[in-house]
């Protein structure tokens, strides 16, 4: 055995590992790239020098600029006037909707990060879907798709753009330009959009959001609280033989005795007299419970209960954000009945209501609650949880009055950019110090925007893959690969970095694939003799095409739930769609950037 051999074996073992973990999500990506790292350290693959040189990189950086500026054209109202301007233009038709749709998000994506564009935008769909009689589920899947493809078509439209321009740079490239990816990002757009509008349309399912698949009957709900008078029967009676458990449809959520406050009253707890029981019911199953005899709200008729105070409530869906801060922590640590006077009835996830234990459940980035209480409190909890309302009023007011200066920032950085004025990094941080400045955005809420997980992930596979050209495995990789060159030529080796680039985003990280791969890329074109540039746009685009899963990239994952898909759903119009953009990259990518210039 070559014992030369055992770091490179160690590290390629280690990257093994480190895609099993992406795709079994037992721990988050962040946390995997961490423990890689860690063992990178302890075994001296890696010294404290190399993993903080990474920081030196300026993709990060840029891309961290990039969440502010996009969250700047948010807070200032330019995301929600073009969500009305769509919803004008949808004109009543589902097809023609569909279209606006896309079209607006592709716009968006082109010129911001596409996961904020998808959240902003993922309520106006809601919304239009049932202002033209279709469902969420047919407008969902393709926005997040097109906000995909729109990402492709400038430097800036997506972390994964940022991110390989700025390893190739350390690989001895030239930058890119702000529109060098422009054209074949167009074409592939094109293409796209039309497959979803003749053909892949028809292949979304049809199915309900979590509200209406849990409430049917659409009726108002109530919440109602009611006291136990002294002389009332059923007192020393369950929650269960009072038919309080909910089988009636009415349901106790919590109980006040004294000082004393059941959150989590169960069928078996006994009723004792002076109780205040917070009730859950809509008014059908009030009238229903009233006409039997099993209970009364007439004082004068001996009620068993006593009303103390009614208030009308409604549901709604809130979608938990990117960096929420009510992720990752058991819904018991929440308390968000104290904090905020409404409840918690369900929360959907991967294709699953889960209604029961939710003490313990740890809500994750994606998931669907549907929540209750008055519109105010809903806002509130949305608010101070970064989540996503869908459907209802999101009030927090604009600073519409600093739009002009947030779209002149963000255009400024592209126009620069693509004169060469300055590198892209410098411009992004002086526009960002632009919109804090001048109040676009509150520091808090530039800090809320920024992706950290998504930078940690960035960082720790930087990392990784100084580990893997100081123990040889690019090269392996790269001999490996070029055994094929002699029997299928330069254009198949581009068509399979395309395609290896693909597969692998769909189950991991695609910012992960972005920088393992595209030194490998760099070093096959090398091999033939080829221009680099042509295999690192295959790189920069097919790590983005992530159709066919909901886990591959950040856009499906946050529609996932509040689609009602199922995994299945992505693949059936998945695959065909990852399918026809590899085949359109084989063919455009070359035709725009030979393979081997003259």
């Amino acid at each position: 055995m070559n014992w030369d051999s055992l770091p490179m074996i160690g590290v390629a073992a280690l990257l093994c590992w480190v895609f099993y973990a992406f795709a079994r999500e037992k721990f988050s990506p962040d946390i995997v790239v961490g423990i890689a790292v860690a063992v990178l350290l302890v075994s001296s693959l890696l010294t404290p020098g190399d993993v903080l040189s990474v920081l030196s990189n300026s993709a990060p950086i840029t891309i961290a600029c990039m969440f502010i500026l996009s969250a700047a054209l948010e807070r200032t109202g330019c995301v929600d006037a073009l969500g009305k301007w769509l919803a004008k233009l949808g004109g009543g038709s589902p097809l023609r909707t569909l279209f606006s749709l896309m079209i607006t998000a592709l716009v968006l994506s082109t010129f911001i990060n596409n996961t904020p564009v998808v959240a902003i935008l993922t309520p106006v769909a809601v919304t239009l879907a049932a202002q033209v009689g279709s469902k969420a589920s047919k407008l969902l899947i393709p926005l997040s798709y097109a906000t995909i493809l729109g990402g492709t078509m400038t430097m800036i439209g997506t972390s994964t753009n940022i991110l390989v321009d700025g390893v190739a740079r350390e690989a001895g490239m030239e930058p890119f330009g702000m529109f060098d990816i422009f054209l074949p990002g167009l074409i592939m757009a094109v293409i796209g959009i039309g497959f979803i509008m003749l053909v892949g349309h028809r292949l979304l399912p049809d199915r309900e959001s979590l509200s209406k698949q849990l409430r049917p009957d659409q009726s108002r709900p109530f919440m109602t609280e009611l006291l136990v008078p002294h002389d009332s029967p059923i007192i020393n009676q369950t929650i269960a033989d009072a038919k309080l458990n909910g089988d009636s449809g009415i349901q106790v959520l919590k109980i006040f005795r004294g000082d004393e406050e059941l959150s989590t009253p169960v069928n078996t707890t006994l009723l004792s007299a002076g109780d205040r029981l917070v009730l859950h019911a809509n008014m059908q199953n009030f009238m229903e419970l009233r006409q039997n005899g099993l209970l009364t709200f007439n004082r004068d008729q001996a009620a068993n209960f006593e009303t103390i105070s009614t208030r009308d409530v409604v549901l709604a869906e809130a979608i938990v954000g990117r960096n929420s801060r009510y992720s990752h922590r058991p819904m018991r640590d929440l308390n968000l009945t104290a904090r905020y006077g409404m409840h918690v009835l369900a929360i959907h996830r991967h294709n699953e209501n889960i209604q029961d234990n939710l003490d313990d459940f740890q809500l994750q980035f994606g998931d669907v609650m549907l929540v209750e209480g008055s519109p105010t409190q809903i806002r509130k909890f949305a608010d101070n949880g970064d989540l996503i309302s869908l459907n209802t009023v999101h009030e927090r007011a604009y600073r519409r009055d600093k739009a002009p200066i947030a779209i002149a920032a963000v255009l400024a950085v592209m126009l620069l950019a693509a004169f060469s004025i300055m590198p892209i990094e410098g411009l992004a941080m002086i526009a960002t110090a632009v919109v804090l400045a001048t109040g676009c955005l509150d520091t808090e809420d530039a800090y809320k925007a920024i992706d950290w997980r998504i930078l940690t992930i960035i960082f720790g596979m930087l990392a990784i893959s100084i580990a893997m050209n100081k123990v040889g495995l690019v090269d392996t990789v790269v001999a490996q690969v070029m055994s094929l060159s002699p029997l299928l030529g330069p254009l198949f080796m581009l068509s399979f970095i395309y395609l290896l680039t693909s597969i692998l985003t769909e189950v991991v990280s695609n910012n992960a694939v972005a920088v393992l791969l595209t030194p490998i890329a760099i070093g096959v074109a090398q091999q033939l003799g080829a221009d680099p540039r042509p295999f690192v746009i295959a790189v920069m685009f097919a790590a983005s095409a992530s159709f066919a899963t909901p886990i591959g990239y950040q856009t499906n994952t946050f529609v996932y739930s509040a689609g009602g898909y199922k995994f299945t759903d992505f693949m059936r119009i998945g695959v065909p769609m990852n399918l026809i953009m590899w085949a359109t990259a084989t063919l455009v990518i070359p035709w725009i950037w030979p393979l081997f210039p003259a």
